[in-house]
């Protein structure tokens, strides 16, 4: 592991630890085994780590939702797959991405987040054009910035059950429902194959 990857994994961990408001530098570089000067190669400042550790966050649910999604599915199945691995990494990472969220609201670094889910807002955009080819969504459908919504509207409802309230698994599985039927009826899905 290289030390910049060691700075943001150990920044995860005091972070989850003890807050970010409490976390000095010395705790991460202490953590990572590495001088505090080395810290300042990487990075100016605590809060700078925020966009770092949004980035391995949203590859770590691009890999999981693309582990999950089976490509060979119809369409309707495919977002499916993709809502619960979503609230998958919501629920096993809420603390994290709790951390990340107040990191970098309260920063500058708000602008970067657009381009930490570039990849991921990529990736479903081609699942999304692939389905309009197939005429299997609605032809008017503006892949780019439905992909945006799509991924705005998922993680939003599952923060709302994971970050902002009780981890009731019977709500989760409501949220998940209202979100499939929402975007089930926004795509229009059709019976084609996917």
């Amino acid at each position: 592991m290289g030390k910049k990857t060691a700075i943001i994994h150990s920044a995860i961990e005091v972070f989850q630890e003890q807050g970010i408001e409490k976390t000095k530098i010395s705790d991460i570089v202490k953590r990572a085994g590495i001088a505090q000067g080395t810290f300042y190669l990487y990075f100016p400042s605590k809060l700078s780590l925020m966009p770092a550790i949004a980035e391995v966050m949203v590859m770590k649910t691009i890999e999981i939702v693309k582990l999950t999604v089976d490509d060979e599915a119809t369409y309707p199945k495919q977002f499916e797959q993709m809502v619960d691995a979503i609230f998958k990494v919501n629920k096993e990472y809420y603390e994290i991405l709790a951390v990340i969220y107040s990191g970098i609201a309260s920063t500058e670094h708000i602008r970067e987040w657009e381009s930490v889910y570039a990849p991921f807002y990529e990736w479903i955009s081609e699942k999304l054009k692939a389905a309009k080819i197939a005429g299997a969504v609605r032809q008017s459908i503006k892949p780019e910035r439905t992909a945006k919504i799509i991924i705005g509207l998922i993680e939003s409802a599952a923060e709302q059950v994971f970050l902002y309230a009780q981890h009731d698994e019977s709500e989760a599985d409501r949220q998940k429902e209202e979100v499939l039927d929402f975007i089930s009826h926004a795509l229009q899905f059709q019976t084609a194959k996917g």
